[in-house]
Formats: structure tokens, sequence, C-alpha cells
């Protein structure tokens, strides 16, 4: 006979069909072995649709944190800090959410100390990882939804095609990440410069020159006021892919900040060719999307954990926040060293935030073959 759920208090609060509708999909849970408490713990959680999905992802909840550390030999504490390393909720010590997958993690941890990487080099790069997979978990999540969604279908049958979707798809996923992750280090490896001073100190590269890039949206802010969250996704989206559309050469895109893009490349001629044909790109969009601004700076910068540091990075920020509406702004430093190249006009002066004194500005655009002279 089965679980009375109405006894155990799942139905509480619904009538009729949908009443109906959950203690059909209550029953399907049970069927796949899931417990009571697991059930009521969901249902407060609002997750019981995704509760067969959750479980083809990383198996059914089985450990406390306190029993990961006990069973692998990762101290507590550590386990703790490579969770919000993660960006992940820290749990009760006590509490039974860990699953095979996250005892299976712990160990790994280990196996990479054992290996000599420092833990704390393992949580820079936890931090770096778990920013990135998030983002990529949350678009996967959509994605499988807007496959399995059909009108009036009830919660049970949801459950059961989003579970099998999950299934079907994630042997797909484990390959596909090592994939891009093998692809962005083979591309590190072939663009890192050491010098023979670095190498005798036996120490990773210090600070070095690079160009720095930020273009933002004009307007987003005001814009997200005005318009339906899933149209400003879609504009943010389409950020990113226009982006990924111009970039070539040793640029590369460091990250996407809802409404702005940076990059950087060892060279600032190639960055400032991609960032016009991005603000080019944006402006061929139609007067439904927001015009681009952007900001370029050379100077000497730090890479750490798949991001830069230093004044040509902070500058690059300060003064696309200045930059007019479908415009390039670029330094004295950037301008020298392509002048021949761009066609410039001065922009003035501007004290920028940060930088002593006032800093002479140009605008940058692509240079007229019968035009000789440059601005």
């Amino acid at each position: 006979m089965g679980t009375d759920f109405a006894a155990e208090g799942l139905l509480d609060g619904l009538d009729d069909d949908a009443r109906a509708a959950r203690a059909e999909l209550l029953g399907v849970l049970e069927e796949e072995g899931v417990s009571v408490e697991d059930m009521r713990s969901a249902a407060n959680d609002g997750r019981l649709m995704f509760l067969l999905a959750e479980r083809a992802v990383g198996g059914a909840p089985r450990y406390s944190a306190r029993e990961v550390a006990d069973r692998t030999g990762l101290p507590l504490e550590r386990l703790t800090a490579l969770r919000r390393a993660q960006g992940l909720p820290v749990p009760d010590p006590d509490a039974t959410v860990f699953s095979d997958t996250d005892l299976d993690a712990a160990r790994n941890a280990i196996s990479f100390e054992e290996a000599g990487v420092p833990f704390d080099q393992q949580l820079a790069v936890v931090r770096v990882l778990g920013r990135g997979l998030g983002q990529a978990a949350e678009a996967m999540r959509s994605t499988v939804l807007e496959l399995v969604l059909q009108p009036g279908a009830t919660e049970a049958e949801l459950a059961r095609s989003y579970g099998k979707e999950v299934e079907k798809l994630l042997p797909l996923v484990g390959p596909a990440l090592d994939q891009i992750l093998r692809i962005h280090l083979r591309q590190m490896v072939r663009t890192e410069a050491i010098s023979a001073a670095e190498r005798l100190e036996g120490s990773l590269p210090g600070a070095r020159q690079v160009s720095v890039a930020f273009a933002d949206l004009v307007g987003f802010t005001r814009l997200g006021e005005e318009v339906a969250p899933d149209e400003l996704t879609r504009v943010a989206d389409r950020l990113v892919e226009l982006t990924g559309d111009t970039l070539r050469g040793e640029v590369r895109l460091v990250k996407t900040i809802g409404d702005a893009a940076m990059l950087t490349a060892p060279e600032p001629g190639e960055l400032l060719d991609v960032v016009l044909d991005l603000v080019a790109a944006a402006d061929g969009e139609g007067e439904d999307f927001p015009q681009l601004r952007a900001g370029v700076a050379s100077g000497e910068a730090l890479s750490r954990a798949g991001d830069w540091y230093g004044r040509p990075v902070n500058l690059a920020s300060r003064l696309t926040a200045i930059a007019r509406p479908g415009s390039v702004l670029a330094t004295r430093e950037v301008r020298d060293a392509v002048r021949e190249d761009y066609k410039w006009s001065t922009a003035g002066r501007r004290k920028i935030k940060g930088v002593d004194g006032q800093l002479t500005l140009y605008r940058a655009r692509r240079a007229d073959p019968a035009d000789d002279e440059t601005g």
C-alpha cells in the first residue's frame, strides 16, 4: 500500500486538480525510491518537480558534511572552504545533503594536494570554475526546460520528461567541458610568455605589458526598468554573441558582466580592431539594440585566476564610463602605439578618478584610405 501523502501533509493547501496532480507526482517519486523526508524537504524548497533530475545529476543525498570529511579524510574546514569557493551555500555539518558526487569531489581535492597542488591554489581555481560553471549550469537548466515544457503538462509529466532529458544529455556534458577546457588551456600555453628572469627565479610571470578594453551597453540600467526581464537577458546574451563573433588573433574575452565585456590582447592594434568591430556590430543590430561605448588602455598589469589587475584595467574601465555612445576612447599610449593605422581625434583633457593630474584622451576611428593625416 502506498504512502498516505495527505496524512504526511504533502497535499496541504492544494485543491481539486492541483491536489490530484501533486499526488500523481508524489506517487512517481515514491516509485523511484524517494523518501517521504526528501519529498517534504523538496516541497518546502519548491524542488519537487526537479527531484528526479537532481538525482540523475548528482545522486541521492546520503551524507552530511561531517560524514564526507570522515570518509575521505578531507578536513571539514577544507570541505567548507571548497563549498564556499564554488559559490554554494554551506549547510549544517550534520544535515544529510551530500551525495556520492560530493564524496568524489572531496577525494579529488585530496588527490590534487597529493599531486603537489597547494590547497590555496585549489581554492583559486575552484572560485573561477565555480563562477563559470554556475552560469553554464543555469544555461543548461533553461535549455532543458525549453525542451520539455509543453502546454497543459502535469507536474508528474514534467518531472518524468525533465529527468529523462537530463539523463540523456548528461553523458555529453562531461566530454564537452573537458574539450572546452583543453582548448582554452592549449591557447593559454601557446600565448604564455615567461621571461628569462622569471625562469631563473622559478616564479609565476609578474606584471606584463598588456592592452585592455571594456565595452558596455549604453542605457542598459534604464532599459531594465522599461522592458521585461527576458528581453533584458536577450540583449545581454546578444552582447556575448557579438563579442565572440568579433574575436580574432590574440584578443581574449576575459569576462562579461551583464552589460559589459572585458577584453585583452598583447598588442593594442589587434585589440582596437576588435573593439571597433564590436561597436559597429552593435550599431548594426538596429534601433532596438543599445549602442556600445568602449575604452582602451595599455600598460603593466597582472594576470591572476583568469582576471587582470592594474592601471590599464582601471583606466579602460573609467574611459568606457565617459565615452560617447558608439565611440571608442583611448589613452595616449594606445594612440602612439598605432597612430598611423587609425584616424584619431582629441577628446580633450580629463581628470580620471584614481589617476594623478589630467589625461589627454583620443577617439579612435577606422582610417580613411583617402586621408593621409591622423589626429
